[in-house]
């Protein structure tokens, strides 16, 4: 079999990229790439999204839009990063068409904008549209490096404050690490509820892994806000940027090994897991200790749940690590050629 060459396998790493993140291609043509001045204005007249809290229920980026988001998260490491999303309302769909870095300072935890990144998006935003952007800012994004897609009690009330006052807003987040990990960008799209609102008992989202540190920040505010369904579209018009994009994002991927760059994120969600068990397990003596404990049994059975689910994740992330090496080291280090021996002829007897 003949081996592919390095540009077809860009291009097959970029088709598997956006196959695993569902990117559906549009045509250039279709009124998602469109913007009706006149008809977002009378959208933010009537502000519709103020009589159902729960309005907003999908929205649409483009896969420009998502790449670049991943690669400025991939960018900060363990460090949060911070941008702005550019798009527009359809209906009850907010839809991203492009997205910006904003210059700001993160730590491990939190980041904060300060009044230069105002500056700085207010300046962006006006030279955009200079250039025919005429999208308006509809959210913002920031990453959550190693512990997963929600909303901090920090980030709660920054979206409050964002729906109060620029609504219609969204906020995305982006966990860079498990990205790396899984293969599949790890993000999620939020929206709050207003001050004061009950939501109505929903169906538990999919579930994903908490850190021990976390799960009160988590468990606290996470009735005050809900999920929207995220889908991603693409064009013909968008394959420069996009091709120009992925390069940078593909030799990154290829130069770094999953098992190295997350060694660290293993390792944390390894002792992670052993401090949960611990913290069960010690729970749980105490509820044998007791009697007429009858749901115990049941809340015990769903932690066990979640463990297995946690740590088969880490298996599998492990695993898909040690695979990736073994096929770049294949494809890198050990390319054999065919070795040809001249074989000299017999010499005739005498």
């Amino acid at each position: 079999l003949k081996m592919a060459g390095p540009s077809t396998q860009v291009k097959i790493a970029q088709k598997t990229w956006e196959m695993a993140n569902n990117i559906m291609e549009v045509s250039a043509e279709e009124e998602i790439y469109k913007y009706d001045h006149q008809h977002q204005q009378s959208l933010l007249t009537a502000k519709p999204w103020e009589k159902d809290p729960h309005f907003f229920k999908d929205i649409k980026i483009s896969a420009l839009a998502l790449l670049k988001m991943v690669m400025h998260a991939r960018s900060g490491g363990n460090l949060e990063i911070m941008g702005l999303l550019l798009g527009k309302v359809e209906a009850n769909v907010m839809i991203v068409m492009d997205c910006f870095a904003l210059p700001v300072e993160g730590t491990e935890t939190r980041v904060n904008a300060q009044a230069q990144a105002n500056e700085y998006m207010a300046a962006y935003i006006e030279s955009a549209k200079n250039v025919g952007r005429l999208e308006n800012a509809i959210g913002w994004y920031h990453s959550h490096p190693g512990y997963g897609c929600w909303l901090s009690g920090i980030d709660v009330s920054t979206q409050m404050e964002h729906q109060m006052y620029e609504d219609p807003f969204v906020a995305i987040v982006i966990d860079p690490i498990r990205t790396i990990s899984a293969g599949k960008v790890n993000i999620g799209a939020f929206r709050t509820y207003p001050k004061g609102y009950k939501p109505p008992d929903e169906e538990q989202s999919e579930y994903q892994t908490i850190p021990l540190n976390k799960i009160e920040d988590f468990g606290v505010h996470c009735k005050q806000y809900y999920t929207l369904e995220i889908s991603y579209f693409k064009s013909n018009l968008d394959k420069s940027l996009l091709d120009s994009l992925w390069n940078h994002y593909w030799v990154n991927t290829l130069s770094t090994s999953t098992l190295l760059t997350n060694a660290d994120y293993t390792t944390g969600q390894i002792f992670d897991l052993a401090d949960k068990l611990e913290t069960w397990d010690n729970t749980q003596g105490r509820v044998w200790l007791g009697a007429g404990q009858e749901g115990s049994d049941k809340k015990s059975d769903d932690k066990l749940s979640k463990a297995t689910t946690d740590s088969c994740k880490i298996t599998t992330e492990v695993l898909n690590g040690m695979l990736g090496q073994i096929i770049k080291d294949r494809i890198f280090n050990q390319v054999s050629c065919k070795q040809i021996t001249a074989v000299e002829p017999e010499k005739p007897s005498a």
